[in-house]
């Protein structure tokens, strides 16, 4: 199947072609949503809490991010891959976005980076990025990277004004030249509406059904990972392995493996 691109999420939008987008960390996992049919796979800076078992995404490097998106780069063949640009790699200056943003690509082999923010903070950032040729994703609502801002990980949106901001928010990435938008918990009256404003797709997670896609932290689809409202839990991964776990200690201790099927005679 022809590789997914940033051009051609845009035209899945025109006929209401829905996008699954999911993070991944390793060539594993990786390569099996690349198998399944997974569109977009974003090397989220979500690693910092999802495998590094750390309490938010800021503290997360670039080396760690370059690491992480090189593994993936190499098992995905048909998704577009798209790496998180992390806390302070494109805040500080327009150059500095630009630099780490062509790292990702000509060091690691992602065909897209993704930043947190709205144009009229990052629109300088964003530009330098889009004149060097590599397309950018925008992420409004819910940013963790200003979690502290927040003062929690709320939802955004509920009133008026904000609202209001939201919707210019979105338009303002759109008019940046961003090829789509990740919308992160929000009313779900409310990304409908952004939905039908952009011309570029939107990418829901906690931002519900009317967005052009959806994305969610692999490790919390799969019972791995924290339970949140928005999340679907599709397996419980986490009781396959304990179980696994445990009868390998028990088959240990009572000395039943190695088996004469299990060792070289």
């Amino acid at each position: 199947m022809p590789r997914v691109t940033a051009p051609s999420l845009c035209q899945r939008k025109q006929v209401g072609d829905k996008i699954a987008m999911l993070t991944a960390y390793d060539f594993p996992s990786a390569k099996l949503m690349d198998e399944s049919g997974v569109d977009v796979i974003l090397v989220g800076d979500s690693c910092a809490m999802a495998v590094m078992g750390r309490p938010d995404t800021l503290s997360v490097t670039m080396e760690e991010m370059l690491h992480h998106t090189r593994i993936v780069a190499a098992a995905a063949h048909r998704a577009l891959v798209v790496a998180d640009m992390p806390f302070l790699s494109y805040q500080v200056s327009p150059e500095d976005a630009l630099r780490n943003a062509g790292r990702f690509v000509a060091e690691a082999g992602a065909q897209a980076v993704k930043l947190e923010g709205p144009a009229d903070k990052f629109g300088d950032a964003i530009r330098a990025i889009l004149r060097a040729g590599i397309p950018v994703m925008g992420h409004i609502g819910l940013t963790p990277q200003s979690v502290h801002q927040f003062g929690g990980y709320k939802v955004q949106g509920r009133d008026e004004a904000n609202r209001q901001r939201l919707i210019e928010e979105a338009r303002g990435l759109e008019a940046a030249g961003c090829f789509a938008v990740v919308l992160e918990c929000m009313p779900a009256p409310l990304a409908a509406e952004i939905t039908a404003l952009l011309t570029i797709p939107t990418i829901g997670i906690g931002a519900g059904p009317d967005c052009d896609g959806q994305v969610l932290v692999m490790h919390d689809m799969l019972g791995l990972g924290i339970h949140t409202k928005f999340c679907k839990q599709y397996a419980d991964l986490a009781g396959v392995m304990r179980g696994a776990f445990e009868a390998y200690v028990h088959e240990v201790k009572a000395g039943s493996f190695p088996d004469a099927e299990h060792a070289y005679q």
